[in-house]
């Protein structure tokens, strides 16, 4: 079982963003800029290739929500998305990266970051 099949199921904590019936959003832990997250889903598929579509749609409208809590709490300017596949997934369960642009970014920790998107 991969690193993202234990945080759906709880075994594994997580800075949740968003979470319904199909996906989990959460705080990437090691992150490249803040409110760096990724939008996974529930059921396991490994990447671009077995993801259901209406799946892989579902995921897209969900980062439109994503992009404007990050938009309106954390000021971003811009927004790159990132799904691997291949030897350079890490996690070999699909997720899509939402990494935040800022022309100046102050690094702010996680726990910190969390909570000034979720007040």
């Amino acid at each position: 079982m991969d690193i993202f099949c234990k945080i759906i199921n709880g075994e594994i904590p997580s800075y949740k963003l968003y979470e319904d019936e199909i996906v989990l959003c959460f705080l990437d832990i090691n992150p490249d800029t803040n409110g760096h997250c990724l939008i996974i889903p529930k059921k396991h598929y490994t990447d671009i290739n077995d993801i259901d579509l209406d799946v892989l749609k579902h995921i897209f409208d969900v980062s439109k929500k994503i992009k404007k809590l990050l938009e309106d709490k954390l000021n971003i300017e811009g927004l790159t998305y990132i799904q691997n596949n291949g030897d350079v997934q890490e996690v070999k369960h699909f997720h899509l990266h939402l990494k935040p642009y800022y022309r100046n970014n102050e690094k702010k920790s996680v726990e910190e970051i969390y909570e000034i998107l979720t007040k």
